[in-house]
């Protein structure tokens, strides 16, 4: 570490992550390894979008309750905040974010703990849908192959039940001309 960089052990009760311990992870706008002040104002949501420029896009959902329709709406909140090197927080994990000054246009919150490790890989959930959709073709498929087989069935019972009531009705025919 250099010692030009001091870390912060704590903000606001919130222990600085291990990466923060390196030197490589300077950032000025971290609250542990920059001289960043955090207000005490929290919000939590899930990343949805992460730049290359240290920014990402945090989102979370409120309901509101619509009188007229006497129904609950849910309404969608973003918020641009500043992501660290120090805590890289990834998309779909739901992380903890604090209010901070302004630190570019649109920017005015830092996020400062990663609360769920909970990771969705664009790659591996499109080969997941992907065999979802394989097996639900096969399925749809053994159906059908099922349908047509009981329908074939019911068509023999049926002709079985024809040619019972033809010879039920002949002997009829038969006892009456008799």
């Amino acid at each position: 570490m250099n010692n030009k960089t001091k870390v912060r052990k704590e903000v606001f009760g919130i222990s600085a992550p291990e990466r923060a311990y390196d030197s490589q992870y300077y950032d000025k706008k971290c609250p542990f390894t920059g001289g960043l002040a955090v207000k005490k104002e929290f919000l939590k949501g899930k990343v949805v979008k992460r730049d290359t420029n240290k920014s990402a896009t945090i989102e979370w959902h409120t309901p509101s309750y619509v009188k007229k329709y006497e129904r609950y709406e849910v309404l969608r909140s973003r918020l641009r905040v500043h992501n660290p090197s120090c805590i890289d927080a990834q998309v779909g994990q739901t992380v903890l974010v604090a209010r901070t000054r302004p630190l570019s246009k649109t920017k005015n919150h830092v996020i400062i703990k990663i609360l769920d490790e909970e990771i969705k890989i664009p790659a591996e959930s499109s080969k997941d849908q992907k065999d979802d959709l394989g097996k639900k073709e096969s399925t749809k498929r053994s159906t059908k192959k099922s349908t047509e087989e009981s329908d074939e069935e019911s068509t023999e019972e049926s002709i079985t039940k024809s040619t019972d009531e033809e010879s039920y009705l002949g002997d009829v025919e038969n006892n009456e001309s008799s």
